[in-house]
C-alpha cells in the first residue's frame, strides 16, 4: 500500500530489531473563509390546484407544474400557515431562495513513525509499522535526514533505523447551503360599485301607466306657436259647401 507520504520532517537514529514502532496518526482542521450570500425571489400566481398537484404561472409567463406536494408543506399566507389544499386560484406566491457560499480549507496532518524495512534511494522507503504492516512512503527530491547529528540523504538510510515523518495536505473546498421559503397573499376582492351610481330596474308596465295618464294633465291651451287660421279656413269651406248645396236644391225644384 502506497500512502504517498512526503517526508518533510525526519529524525533518524540507530535502532535494533527489538525497538517498537508507532502507527500513523491523522489530524484534520478546517479553516472557513468569508461567506457570500445571494438572495433570489420568484413570483407567480396560482392557476390550478388539483389534489397535491400545483400549477403556477410565473411572472415571465412560463408555467410551472409542481407535483406531489406533501400535505405537511406549509406556506405563510397573510400571516397564517396554510397547506396545499388551502391554496386557491388567483393567489400570489413568492419563493425566496437564500444561497450561502462559504470557502474553506481542510488541512490534514499525518504523522508516522516507523522502522526502516527497505530503502530505494532516492525515491522511496518502506517502513514497518506497529500494526505489523509495511508501507511505502515517497521521499521528496533533495530531502535530508538527521542521523546522529549528521545530515544525510536517502542513501544514508539503513534497515532498522526509526524514521518519524509528517505529511501536510491542504485541500480547498466550497460549502453551499440553501434556505427556501414560500410566502403568499390572497387575491384582492373585486371593487364595490360607487354609492352615487343609480340602479335601473326594468318593468313591463311602463307603457300602460303612460296610457292611463289623467285627462286634466293635458295642456288647456295651445302652445304659443299654434294658430287659428286652419280652423277659420275649415269653417269657410263648410259654408261654401252648404251654399252650393242649397243652390242645387233650388234648381232641382224649379224655384
Amino acid at each position: 500500500m502506497n500512502m504517498g507520504f512526503v517526508l518533510a520532517t525526519a529524525v533518524i537514529c540507530f535502532a535494533f530489531a527489538d525497538v517498537s514502532c508507532a502507527q500513523v496518526q491523522t489530524q484534520k482542521t478546517t479553516t472557513a473563509g468569508h461567506p457570500t450570500r445571494e438572495v433570489t425571489v420568484e413570483h407567480g400566481q396560482v392557476v390550478l390546484v388539483e389534489g397535491n398537484d400545483l400549477v403556477i404561472k410565473m411572472d415571465d409567463g412560463s408555467i410551472r407544474h409542481i407535483s406531489n406536494v406533501p400535505d405537511s408543506a406549509r406556506i405563510d399566507v397573510d400571516d397564517r400557515q396554510v397547506g396545499i389544499h388551502d391554496l386557491k386560484p388567483g393567489m400570489h406566491l413568492h419563493h425566496t431562495i437564500t444561497t450561502v457560499t462559504t470557502p474553506q480549507v481542510v488541512t490534514t496532518v499525518q504523522n508516522v513513525t516507523g522502522k526502516v524495512w527497505h530503502v530505494s534511494p532516492p525515491n522511496s522507503v518502506i517502513l514497518h509499522l506497529e500494526d505489523g504492516t509495511n508501507q511505502s512512503f515517497k521521499i521528496p527530491k533533495g530531502q535530508k535526514f538527521n542521523i546522529n547529528g549528521q545530515m544525510v540523504d536517502a542513501f544514508g538510510l539503513k534497515k532498522g533505523m526509526i524514521v518519524t515523518a509528517t505529511k501536510i495536505v491542504e485541500e480547498p473546498e466550497t460549502v453551499i447551503s440553501q434556505q427556501k421559503k414560500i410566502t403568499g397573499t390572497m387575491p384582492a376582492p373585486p371593487p364595490a360599485p360607487p354609492a352615487d351610481v343609480p340602479i335601473l330596474v326594468a318593468t313591463t308596465e311602463a307603457p300602460a301607466a303612460a296610457a292611463e295618464a289623467p285627462a286634466d294633465a293635458m295642456p288647456a291651451k295651445l302652445p304659443k306657436t299654434g294658430s287659428e287660421l286652419p280652423l277659420i279656413g275649415l269653417l269657410g269651406l263648410l259654408c261654401l259647401c252648404a251654399a252650393l248645396g242649397v243652390k242645387l236644391l233650388h234648381v232641382k225644384l224649379g224655384v
